[in-house]
């Protein structure tokens, strides 16, 4: 499912970005030091260094470090295989970050997660950033962000034959790799609407994992799939790129601080969605 575009309505639901610390091995000490500085702490091996006043900037708390990516991921791909997904199957308390379409181009967004450290992953529709394909190169050099495919003017798949949906698919797979250096490996129907001609579609164009969604995030609220209301572990969570005239005045960081909340309420932290699958 995504969002609206050209008058299209959205159902939502969405993941976060992690930046890795290298040790450094330590100098031997100089004869007679007349002084010695305290380095700042560092972030133990492997963990993002999650500064309390960058996410103080946002009205937020530190994220607590995702565990290790698996060593073999859960879930598996390839010998012409696509799995389609809605949660990673794990034990480990994290859900993933995703953000579709990309009709609103908020220079704060891309601000928000440079400072935040989060993993996320960016399903991108060309119909909704052909006009500033540019706007999203500072987030996909992000650690931990990830590059994704949501056709090229985000039909319901359904409605069309195969030729048809392949063109969607292999069209955007194209110009997103072209672009941003690295073809997709994970696609998103419009919707969440798909049937086996998608399936088949998305493995001639190169794609390894149909992925669906758990939750989607509203304006201030999280809407759940399941009747307890609750985030689960390895549950993927939708968001869109909108702003203030979707979202009823709020900013796209306003809404992203929302969701942050909410999956931190419930304890849980965030996981790059390409470590898992």
């Amino acid at each position: 499912m995504g969002k609206n575009i050209a008058g299209a309505a959205a159902l939502a639901v969405a993941a976060l970005l992690i930046s890795g610390c290298t040790a450094r091995s330590a100098a031997a000490p100089a004869p007679a030091p007349t002084a010695v500085t305290a380095a700042p702490p560092k972030a133990q091996d492997g963990a993002p260094d999650r500064s309390a006043a960058a996410y103080g900037k946002w009205g937020l708390k530190p994220f607590a470090a995702p565990p290790a990516p698996p060593g073999v991921k859960p879930v598996k791909t390839g010998g012409g295989h696509v799995p389609v997904i809605s949660e990673i199957p794990t034990k480990d308390k994290v859900v993933f970050l995703t953000f579709d379409d990309g009709a609103e181009k908020d220079p704060e967004f891309v601000t928000m997660m440079r400072d935040l450290k989060v993993p996320f992953t960016m399903f991108l529709t060309d119909a909704a950033i052909r006009g500033d394909y540019g706007y999203f190169t500072p987030l996909s050099k992000l650690d931990g962000a990830g590059v994704a495919n949501h056709t090229l003017t985000h039909p319901n798949l359904r409605t069309l034959g195969a030729a048809a949906q392949q063109r969607e698919i292999c069209g955007q797979q194209e110009k997103l790799g072209r672009t941003y250096g690295t073809t997709p490996r994970l696609f998103r129907p419009p919707y969440g609407n798909w049937n086996e001609d998608t399936r088949a579609a998305a493995a001639r164009c190169g794609v390894e994992a149909i992925v669906l969604w758990r939750e989607s995030m509203q304006i201030t609220n999280m809407q759940y799939q399941r009747a307890d209301r609750k985030l689960r572990p390895g549950d993927i969570v939708l968001a869109h790129f909108r702003g203030p005239r979707d979202l009823k005045g709020t900013s796209m960081t306003g809404m992203t601080a929302n969701m942050l909340r909410h999956i931190q309420e419930q304890g849980f932290t965030v996981a790059r969605l390409e470590d898992y699958v």
